[in-house]
């Protein structure tokens, strides 16, 4: 069990949150919180929805208005949505480096600019040699 899972019948939740029955039907139909439906179309509601619960009691105490605490909500459920999003590009980009190892090894070119080079490869040095001899001047 976690606390996604729909097990509290409305009176309970309603005494977990310290709210009467009825004002938990009202903020379902306003889509504050949605509990899930039985097939009998009954209402079941998560410990989830019990905290989302007790955070519009929270918030409605502190005078914000419903329609402030939906998007209170709304904007907290994008938060989370992105930090899951950024949690799974953060495990992408570790795996990428990790399959491209290497990719970050850099030199600096004959003519001063950067060379990417892979992973135990060696830059490629000039053997030739200049020999200067002053010019005969007699």
């Amino acid at each position: 069990m976690d606390e996604s899972s729909p097990i509290f019948v409305i009176s309970v939740a309603a005494e977990l949150a310290g709210m009467h029955p009825q004002t938990l039907r009202q903020y379902d139909r306003m889509g504050l919180v949605s509990p899930t439906r039985t097939a009998g179309r009954s209402r079941r509601y998560s410990m989830r929805n019990v905290v989302q619960l007790r955070e519009i009691a929270q918030l409605s105490s502190e005078g914000v208005s419903l329609e402030g605490i939906r998007r209170v909500l709304g904007l907290e459920d994008e938060v989370t949505t992105l930090r899951a999003r950024v949690r799974e590009l953060e495990a992408m980009l570790a795996d990428e480096m990790l399959n491209r190892p290497g990719r970050r090894v850099f030199a600096a070119g004959t003519q001063g600019e950067v060379v990417t080079l892979r992973a135990g490869t060696r830059v490629r040095r000039e053997t030739a040699m200049v020999v200067w001899r002053p010019l005969d001047r007699g």
